[in-house]
């Protein structure tokens, strides 16, 4: 299976948990001109006055809004359904939104809407791993065999420190053409699996597992680096083999409860939404070279499939709740923090995306931010913090192979907006 162009962050990089899509293709971060005249206009309509310095400082800070409002409004200019965002700092809260949540009706998009959350999901079942070993009831070196008998082949020679940093090796069937997918591209099949029950099935976590084992490894365990979500399967079952209960339930219990996170769950195999929430869609590109596209609305899908490795449901206010308990040392011992951050780099030589245990380190223009992005049917979210400024992102991308490419590199123009624009 082909990995989304929306799940791309750098040079051929996946971070997200991506549903069958286009090819990954590089793309640098850098705003388009649209975009970077829009911000302009934003900072020359808000001139700061140098002689008061207070309202010069405010008045950064309403230019600083307002090229984060441009930057989101070129989403959805590129052709995204709706596009949220949050941003928090010494300087308060800014939110945005643009777009509709439902095209249906035309309803304008909520900012303070849920949404699904994909991979950054994987930043939660790594700070519960990483807690897990702090109180000593496993151990990052430990291996597969020992916490999950019989169940990978070679788990002898995996441990949990390569399934966290993916670095295991494993095949991944959520990705790859012959995994738990068809070739959902083509218009016909997509149609077929969708009429056939595709978005209710549930799949287990054995499934994926087995679908996984059935096909040869990447490379030997810990000598490359390669994206697989069933790296994060087998840690959640991991988690409640140690644990006596669910991923989502240890979770709920350490992070979601204590940091006040009142809309964020996990939905097992329920396949709504619960609350107000953009609506997400899949668009069938009806015939090559021709400007003819369908899009169904995929929102209501069972996320089984994406388990421990992306099934989370949040908000962008929750999101920045965990971000920045995380990066600020709140939910790890230091040793642990030293642990998480641990970076192998995603390409050989390149450091543009380096990935730690569950956590990645991408570099702005400004300079490095750490966190995750996620992609699902429907959604894609971006989740970066440094100590001083966290940023959350949810956008519902649609459209053929070139309208993708344009939203991502609107979205990548927003993170630097909100990372590098001032305030």
């Amino acid at each position: 299976m082909k990995r989304r162009l929306a799940c791309v962050l750098a040079a051929a990089v996946c971070l997200a948990l991506a549903a069958p899509a286009a090819p990954a293709l590089a793309v640098t971060l850098t705003a388009s001109g649209e975009q970077a005249e829009q911000a302009q206009q934003a900072e020359q309509a808000d001139p700061a006055d140098p002689a008061d310095p207070a309202d010069s400082a405010d008045s950064n800070g309403r230019s600083a809004d307002r090229r984060r409002q441009a930057a989101l409004t070129a989403l959805t200019g590129a052709g995204a359904v709706s596009a949220i965002a949050e941003v928090r700092d010494r300087g308060g809260v800014w939110r945005g939104a643009s777009g509709v949540a439902d095209t249906a009706t035309g309803a304008p998009v909520r900012a303070d809407g849920r949404f699904r959350a994909g991979s950054v999901t994987k930043m939660f079942v790594a700070t519960t791993v990483l807690q897990l070993a702090g109180e000593g009831r496993l151990g990052l070196d430990d291996t597969v065999e020992q916490r999950l008998p019989g169940l990978v082949p070679n788990g002898a020679g995996i441990t949990v420190r390569q399934l966290l940093n993916h670095t295991s090796g494993l095949w991944d069937p959520t990705n790859e053409s012959g995994g738990i997918f068809p070739e959902l591209f083509d218009p016909a099949v997509f149609r077929a699996w969708v009429a056939d029950g595709g978005l209710r099935r549930t799949v287990t976590a054995q499934q994926l597992v087995a679908a996984s084992a059935a096909h040869p490894p990447y490379f030997p365990p810990g000598s490359e680096w390669r994206y697989s979500n069933v790296n994060y399967t087998l840690l959640g079952m991991i988690i409640e083999r140690t644990t006596g209960r669910g991923y989502g339930q240890e979770i709920t219990r350490r992070l979601l409860r204590p940091l006040g996170m009142d809309h964020s769950l996990f939905p097992g195999t329920a396949t709504a939404i619960p609350g107000p929430h953009a609506h997400g869609y899949w668009t069938i590109v009806e015939e090559a070279g021709a400007v003819r596209t369908t899009d169904v609305d995929v929102t209501e899908h069972n996320p089984s499939w994406a388990g421990a490795a992306g099934e989370l449901i949040s908000t962008t206010d929750d999101l920045l709740r965990f971000e920045r308990a995380l990066v600020t040392g709140r939910l790890l011992p230091p040793w642990l923090m030293r642990e998480l951050t641990s970076m192998v780099p995603t390409e050989p030589g390149a450091h543009q995306l380096d990935y730690g245990l569950g956590l990645a380190r991408f570099q702005l223009s400004c300079g490095p931010v750490l966190g995750h992005n996620g992609g699902i049917f429907g959604f894609d979210t971006q989740l970066w913090g440094t100590a001083d400024r966290q940023v959350a992102l949810s956008y519902t991308g649609r459209g053929d192979g070139p309208e993708q490419m344009a939203q991502l590199a609107a979205m990548q123009g927003f993170l630097e907006a909100a990372f590098c624009g001032g305030r």
